[in-house]
């Protein structure tokens, strides 16, 4: 590192905390500021800010690790998620915002009534705002931690006051500026986080021993360039080639993106996406928000990363299964000059920031809106409750501290989520859709998963996903056991959620014949082709990417206009919807 370096560095930390003191005052407002932005952010700022947030500092690490064990379909792992996260664009996001709620745990009691909609909100958020929030930046931090040491050097006894300071960093912009500073700053920093990434990968093509897109092509076995695993046999990976059996692939694609929740990519939306969507300026801000989330989420960020993966093959052959995710590291650091690996650096902090700040906003708003203002201090008035989310900020930055210190001995803590909450995610989606759902559906969802889990790991260990089909299966029953032993919400309640929110389909209908002069969404059936567009739409322009790079030319400027044919026919249905995509 050179004083160039370190003085891009250095300007970029300075440009984050102008950025929070510059809307401090605003987000002291009222809590409605401070969480939501004033529910004024245009569909633009509120996607790239959701991009930046799903963009880590672990998360070109995890990448390159996917792409050197099993080529580019290893991806797989997270690529299925695109059809959860087009249902949310189609069918939840315009609700979300409709919804007028601060956050998503506030929906247990618009949606339910009485004391287990009270226990409900209560718990999930403490249980998703600290203790799994908690879980996700003592991740983050360990990443962050691997790139001091892989970059510098660092000692490892020293390492965390380095991501300590980074975090104390964030935590005072965040706690100062609230959502529209934690936003503006998302944008900045992803542009700097996927220049960064770009300026590195095409360094490394440029370097004699990697021989640029073509010399990748020779260097490395065909398996490294398939963009699919193969399917059938015994899943075992052949030479390197990313292998599932049939079960094992009809787990990843056809149960675990509407089944599970993970942060990012709730089914139905919720979290950080849900925060989002509630913030956007109306229902068409929110949907081109969270449309803009998926196209930059799937199709602009992997390639960067990807072919640094595919490069670290050939620079470090010498990595062993536990390190080759370090090969994007050491390309950093062994390869960029000077300014460059500065700015490469600048933008591996705007990445874990950019997650953090999210993180520290979002966790405050459970714990301060479903858990202070609801059960300690209903009658706080607006500036005592900004005060006290500036001070949760700070707290929860200190619990994250605690737990990255000891999250280190816990290995596969991704599949722990999945697992963990495997049978939920059909709850989240009928909930809006379903008057039958109760309070009790949704709390034996969310019990049950960890039972079968637990039985799973002590009386026979099920390998990850098929353990997906056992702990869905015995969920799914649980829960529907639980909806149909137990009395209907309300029908006041029921009245009151259809009026307020408005949603369409035939689950409803005996709330709507009650209700004849509410006008729900009409457009059911518009929402399931524009679903089946989007998903078209994901997939043709990230493997036409592909193609384009490590392919053939034809078949991706084929793939791009099949992408482009069903943009312009969302674009047609949207409009009949009288949703323009300009206003």
């Amino acid at each position: 590192m050179q004083p160039l370096d370190w003085t891009i560095i250095i300007a970029y930390f300075a440009g984050s905390a102008a950025v929070g003191a510059y809307y401090a005052r605003r987000a002291g407002r009222d809590t409605g500021e401070f969480f939501l932005s004033g529910r004024s952010m245009p569909w633009w700022l509120a996607g790239t800010s959701m991009v930046a947030t799903t963009f880590a500092a672990d998360t070109p690490l995890a990448v390159t690790e996917l792409v050197a064990k099993n080529g580019i379909a290893g991806n797989w792992l997270w690529w299925n998620f695109v059809f959860g996260g087009v249902l949310t664009v189609f069918f939840f996001a315009r609700l979300w915002r409709r919804s007028g709620i601060m956050t998503d745990v506030e929906f247990a009691e618009l949606r339910y009534a009485g004391r287990p909609a009270a226990f409900l909100r209560g718990f999930r958020a403490v249980y998703l705002g600290l203790f799994l929030n908690c879980i996700i930046m003592g991740w983050v931090n360990l990443a962050m931690a691997s790139v001091l040491q892989g970059m510098f050097g660092v000692p490892p006894e020293q390492v965390m006051w380095y991501v300590v300071g980074a975090l104390a960093v964030t935590s005072v912009y965040s706690a100062m500026s609230g959502l529209w500073g934690v936003t503006v700053t998302d944008a900045l920093q992803f542009v700097l986080a996927m220049a960064g990434c770009i300026v590195l990968a095409d360094a490394v093509l440029d370097l004699p021993q990697v021989g640029g897109l073509a010399g990748l092509r020779s260097a490395l076995p065909e398996w490294a360039f398939r963009f699919t695993p193969s399917v059938g046999g015994d899943g075992l990976n052949a030479g390197g080639a990313f292998a599932l059996t049939v079960s094992a692939f009809l787990a990843f694609v056809g149960v675990q993106w509407w089944s599970s929740w993970y942060p990012g990519s709730e089914p139905g939306g919720g979290g950080f996406v849900a925060q989002r969507m509630m913030s956007a300026k109306d229902e068409r801000h929110s949907l081109f928000a969270t449309l803009w989330f998926i196209v930059a989420h799937y199709c602009l960020r992997p390639w960067p990363w990807i072919i640094v993966g595919l490069a670290s093959l050939v620079l470090y052959p010498e990595l062993g299964p536990d390190e080759k995710r370090l090969g994007y590291v050491y390309a950093m650091r062994d390869h960029l000059p000077a300014g460059l690996k500065g700015l490469l650096v600048a933008g591996f902090f705007a990445a874990y920031m950019s997650t953090v700040a999210t993180q520290l906003n979002w966790g405050s708003s459970y714990i301060v809106n479903d858990l202070f203002r609801r059960f300690i201090r209903p009658a706080a008035d607006e500036r005592s409750l900004v005060r006290v989310s500036r001070i949760t900020t700070l707290v929860i930055m200190a619990v994250s501290v605690a737990v990255t210190s000891v999250i280190g001995t816990i290995s596969g803590a991704w599949t722990f989520i999945i697992e963990a909450s495997a049978g939920l995610g059909l709850v989240l989606i009928l909930r809006w859709y379903w008057w039958r759902i109760n309070a009790w559906s949704e709390i034996t969802a969310m019990v049950v998963p960890l039972g079968i889990y637990y039985l799973l790991t002590v009386f026979g260990p099920v390998p990850f996903p098929d353990s997906l089909f056992l702990i869905v299966g015995g969920t799914t029953l649980a829960w529907l056991a639980a909806t149909f032993l137990t009395p209907p919400e309300p029908a006041e309640k029921l009245d009151a959620f259809f009026t307020r929110v408005r949603p369409g389909g035939p689950g409803w209908r005996a709330v709507a014949a009650r209700l004849p002069q509410v006008r729900a969404d009409g457009h059911f059936g518009a929402s399931f082709v524009c679903w089946g567009l989007g998903i078209v739409l994901i997939y043709a322009a990230l493997f036409g990417t592909g193609e384009l790079l490590f392919g053939s030319g034809v078949t991706g400027a084929l793939l791009f206009l099949l992408s482009a044919l069903c943009g312009a026919g969302i674009v047609f249905i949207l409009k009949r919807q009288e949703i323009p995509l300009f206003e």
